[in-house]
């Protein structure tokens, strides 16, 4: 090793000693392990060596003199293979340890673990940015699937998200502003807008070709024009009391740091339920949306205080709707990527500044479990928090939470207009009346108001179905014996992951409560689905009961995040159902790939 450890000026005095060449030999005694951590030696011997020195010139440093330490890069050489090895040994290699700079250490640097010494010689990572917002609705578009997105997106979201399409991706953009103009053309509202219309526009026809027309003008026109047309259109055909209406994007509030990423190497977690929602939720695109949609509203950043409500949802309940125990906040934080505990205020500006972006992942969620619906199985509804939760009965995968019934029938529509089972709860004014209009088949034992188009059944307890229970149009009367199971699976998900478990109790919209619960419900579905199907009723509380407990060691590495479950019956479960696979790219953790291993 070459080391100086201080200037000379040629004759050696007191405190003024320079090593030109030094040699540290490891010897192994007593078996012929060098540990649990051979690499680790190269770092041992460095950071000994400076006392090594100290000790081997104690007569040349006189009194309380400088601390001795390594100013100058060190050359390590490694040369493999050696005595009583097999083979011939490789060509010796150098390893470069940098110098050790003087500064003062932090206070809590006794309690920082250190990074491995081999990683200190990984290239530098490249910064990460997740796809931008264009990458959503491109990949729509190429699955002919894009138009069928826009109709369930509110007319905001519309708005914000050609604003931020304009310039970046004008095709889509082109589509987000021709959905606006056929709400304004189904109400009734264009011939209004005729001065407000390009010439081109004012005559143009519905359909594919007013896409097309609004495309071309998208195209062709400058920003303010487009956003001065988007804005008339929305204003045309939006509710003028619909909440959180903007001209431009939220965002972030102004002095607010970013959020602290974790500096932690490794951490032991109290339950590994969350990582392994990450698994499903990425097959069905859902992670990649993430990304894309945040970036979209200029939140990108904030993506870790997404997981981190999505982590609660599945960890312990709450007390009394808003405490939180000291595990259940270290878990949220490690599967986020932060330091904990997460700011319980940051986590309601996202809330309130995410509300444009909400619509797209629910859209992406319900578009997967409706492509796998079977048309013969029943839908549920239930009432909760002024709003309908739509759900498959088969697994309990959700499908929608909408404020408004209306907005459930393009979800149905979507499933291949199935029969629809109503549970019990507090449902919006005039929501059985809505359904029957739109012609849904469905069967409730929630009691009718006076006016609703439903007709009692004969049977043992209280049943209502939709035209005069006689013709082809009700629902099967089977579904009667299988309504009351079906009501109380319902119920109980509704009560553990909407009551029990708040993910942001201190937030005054609702909207990204309604959607981390339906991430992590379809999460947990899979699991119970993939593991239990054909063995027992598959339901999401199976998932969060028999794994809640399950501990892991999460270990952050420059390009990786492994998570190391215990090896057991569980483990070997999550294996055999392929629900241990990596996860790349991961929006909230910087790109990083998440893994899993047994140990």
């Amino acid at each position: 090793m070459s080391a100086p450890t201080a200037r000379t000026t040629g004759e050696i005095t007191t405190g003024e000693i320079e090593v030109h060449r030094c040699t540290m030999t490891v010897v192994r005694s007593g078996g012929w392990s060098w540990g649990p951590d051979p690499r680790g030696l190269v770092r041992q011997v460095v950071d000994a060596l400076p006392e090594v020195l100290e000790d081997h010139f104690a007569e040349h440093l006189a009194g309380d003199g400088p601390d001795v330490e390594i100013t100058e890069p060190v050359t390590v050489t490694v040369r493999p293979g050696g005595p009583g090895r097999t083979g011939r040994g490789g060509a010796p290699f150098e390893v470069h340890v940098a110098p050790v700079r003087v500064a003062e250490l932090p206070a809590d640097r006794s309690s920082a673990e250190p990074m491995p010494f081999e990683e200190a010689f990984l290239p530098v990572r490249p910064p990460w940015s997740p796809p931008p917002t264009g990458a959503l609705f491109t990949e729509l578009a190429e699955r002919n699937e894009l138009d069928t997105f826009l109709a369930l997106l509110p007319d905001h979201s519309l708005h914000v998200y050609l604003l931020a399409l304009l310039g970046d991706d004008d095709a889509s953009a082109g589509r987000l502003l021709a959905e606006l103009a056929r709400r304004a053309l189904l109400i009734g509202a264009m011939e209004a807008l005729t001065e407000v219309l390009p010439e081109p526009l004012r005559d143009a026809p519905p359909g594919e070709a007013l896409t097309e027309f609004f495309r071309d003008h998208v195209a062709s026109a400058d920003r303010e024009e487009v956003a001065r047309l988007a804005g008339a259109l929305l204003d045309a055909g939006g509710l003028p009391d619909q909440p959180g209406r903007t001209a431009e994007p939220p965002s972030p509030a102004a002095g607010d740091p970013p959020v602290s990423r974790t500096t932690a190497r490794e951490v032991r977690v109290r339950s590994v339920l969350p990582f392994l929602l990450a698994g499903p939720l990425a097959r069905i695109g859902y992670l990649d949306a993430i990304g894309p949609a945040l970036a979209g509203i200029e939140l990108a950043e904030e993506a870790p205080l997404f997981a981190a409500a999505l982590a609660y949802k599945v960890l312990g309940a709450t007390v009394r709707g808003w405490r939180r125990t000291e595990q259940d906040r270290e878990a949220a934080a490690v599967f986020a990527g932060l330091d904990p505990p997460v700011p319980e205020e940051r986590l309601t500006d996202f809330a309130r500044q995410a509300g444009p972006a909400l619509p797209l992942l629910d859209g992406v969620l319900a578009f997967s479990v409706c492509r796998g619906h079977d048309p013969a199985d029943p839908l549920l509804i239930a009432g909760r928090d002024d709003g309908l939760l739509m759900v498959d009965a088969q697994g309990m995968f959700p499908i929608a939470w909408t404020g408004e019934t209306a907005r459930l029938l393009p979800y149905w529509q979507a499933c291949g207009r199935p029969p629809v089972l109503i549970c019990d709860g507090p449902l919006p004014p005039g929501a059985l009346r809505e359904l029957a209009a739109a012609g849904v088949p469905f069967m409730t034992a929630v009691r009718p108001l006076r006016g609703d188009p439903v007709t009692r059944l004969p049977w043992r307890t209280p049943l209502w179905t939709t035209g005069d229970g006689l013709g082809s149009g009700r629902p099967d009367p089977r579904l009667a014996t299988e309504l009351p199971g079906h009501a109380a699976r319902l119920a109980d998900l509704v009560t553990a992951l909407t009551v029990e478990r708040r993910a942001i109790p201190l937030a005054d919209d609702g909207g990204l409560e309604r959607t981390v619960t339906l991430a992590a419900t379809l999460g947990l579905s899979t699991i119970a689905w993939t593991l239990w199907q054909g063995r027992e009723t598959p339901h999401p509380l199976l998932s969060l009961s028999r794994f809640a407990d399950l501990e892991a060691t999460v270990r952050f590495e420059p390009d990786v995040v492994r998570v190391s479950i215990p090896l057991g019956r569980r483990h070997a479960d999550l294996l055999r159902g392929g629900l241990l696979a990596d996860v790349p790219d991961v929006v909230w953790l910087d790109g990083r790939t998440l893994t899993f291993s047994g140990g």
